[in-house]
């Protein structure tokens, strides 16, 4: 039997760099990008939690007054976003010194960004506690801290960029600074507010839709690649056939996939089909690189060291296809969605696709990155493995849940034209089960966070005996 001996290493911070482990000094910014994205994934569930019990419950006036539904969704849903982005900022500040085989062209720029997207997001909670934001869903932030994400955004790329130019030229670093430009000039797109709404809501599901399914998917495409090429040992070129093809999907179905949205802005019926079917197929590069990786693994006989990270990439690639694929697909096909749009079934598919595809890419570089940058090789993956299992199979149930309560709310309120307290009252149950589940996303994601940042360095001291 294999003994074992744990020791400390690096304690709660980094402690001294491993240049086996971490080649390049300015990768170490990423650690904090990690760790505050971690804790505001925290805070995100927090609020989660009591949308939840606001939905399962019925809740004293005075408590609503106090936190109002409207304002801890935007809490949520705002801390979603931001949680997620600064995940996909440390990643980048993670692999593009490797990829580009130089220093980030300035580390003090980095901590500058990241200040100011942690203000933004401060200022943005308190303003939201007293009202101040634009009412437009996910976009509620004002419109002065927009022109902070702005220069943050600016901030980014051109450091990132000059590294980029000045270093090695990957299809990953093609692919991922693509991605980034493309998310950053959707943004600006949803600054303005357009007098006729028609319009205005048109150019917010350019930055919603064309960010997560557009932008977001190339970023994720890119921060998968690098990993799965480091985890697996596998061609460079088996990987990134995919990311070329992963472009192509993005500009033929992404594009074309918001359509499923502009039924309900009075465009043209043709969307409701070119949307309903190609946001579908979006999905399918990444599962494709995965499976494709895992395949060439297999027959060239690699031993996967990490389990724990490669635990998490499988789960991205199967939540994608969950969760943003077959959710997705069922829920926007244009004879569903005429009946499901906005309701419960939308955050089912939501939630679902939110989780499987980016947050779980998220912790998946977490995971390769952070052991790395704390000086930790070997590490008891138990809590790990703990904290995936936990929360995806809790997201499952959720989803499930929020699905079932949406069938529900569509069909008295859409079907039977009943009223929305009606339908409210029959969905009190399933969301008393989201909150049970919510409870548990909650734990998996605090055993995940702690081990992440405490996890021990294991010694082995004695041979496997017979």
């Amino acid at each position: 039997m294999q003994q074992t001996t744990t020791v400390r290493a690096g304690g709660i911070g980094m402690g001294v760099r491993d240049e086996r482990l971490v080649p390049y000094a300015s990768q170490r910014v990423a650690y904090w990008y990690f760790v505050v994205a971690l804790a505001l994934f925290v805070l995100q569930l927090v609020v989660g939690l009591w949308l939840a019990i606001s939905y399962a419950f019925t809740i004293p006036q005075s408590i609503v007054d106090v936190l109002p539904f409207g304002m801890t969704r935007a809490m949520h849903t705002n801390l979603l976003v931001l949680w997620l982005l600064l995940g996909f900022m440390g990643g980048t500040y993670y692999l593009v010194p490797e990829e580009a085989e130089r220093e980030i062209y300035s580390v003090p720029l980095a901590y500058l960004q990241l200040v100011a997207f942690v203000g933004t997001g401060v200022a943005a909670l308190v303003g939201f506690a007293f009202g101040w934001t634009q009412g437009r869903p996910i976009l509620e932030i004002p419109t002065l801290l927009d022109f902070v994400v702005v220069i943050g955004a600016l901030i980014f790329l051109f450091n990132v960029g000059m590294t980029v130019l000045k270093g090695r030229k990957t299809a990953i670093l093609g692919m991922l600074l693509g991605g980034l430009v493309f998310l950053a000039v959707l943004y600006v797109f949803g600054m303005p507010f357009y007098r006729n709404l028609t319009i205005d809501w048109f150019y917010w599901w350019w930055v919603v839709h064309l960010w997560v399914e557009g932008a977001w998917e190339l970023v994720t495409a890119s921060i998968l690649a690098f990993v799965l090429i480091k985890v697996t040992g596998v061609d460079r070129k088996v990987v990134e056939k995919y990311l070329y093809i992963e472009t192509g999907l993005f500009l033929f179905t992404g594009l074309a996939g918001t359509g499923h949205h502009y039924y309900w802005i009075g465009a043209p019926r043709a969307w409701l089909w070119v949307g309903g079917i190609f946001s579908a197929m979006e999905v399918l590069p990444i599962i494709a690189m995965v499976v494709d990786t895992f395949h060439t693994q297999r027959q060239r006989g690699v031993v996967i060291k990490e389990k724990v990270v490669w635990t998490f990439a499988l789960g991205t690639a199967i939540g994608h296809l969950i969760g943003a694929g077959v959710w997705g697909f069922a829920h926007t096909l244009p004879q569903i969605n005429y009946y499901t749009h906005g309701s419960q079934v939308t955050a089912s598919h939501g939630h679902l696709a939110f989780f499987g595809a980016y947050a779980l890419l998220n912790l998946t570089m977490f995971w390769y990155a952070m052991p790395r940058l704390r000086g930790v090789t070997r590490f008891k993956t138990y809590p790990a493995t703990l904290g995936f299992w936990v929360m995806s199979l809790a997201v499952l149930g959720l989803g499930v849940a929020m699905g079932i309560a949406g069938v529900l709310q569509t069909y008295i309120e859409r079907v039977l034209g009943q009223g929305f307290m009606t339908a409210q009252a029959q969905m009190q149950f399933w969301f008393k089960v989201v909150l049970f589940f919510g409870v548990f996303i909650l734990v998996g994601a605090l055993i995940t966070f702690w081990h992440m940042v405490t996890a021990k360095q294991m010694r082995e001291e004695a041979q496997e005996s017979p």
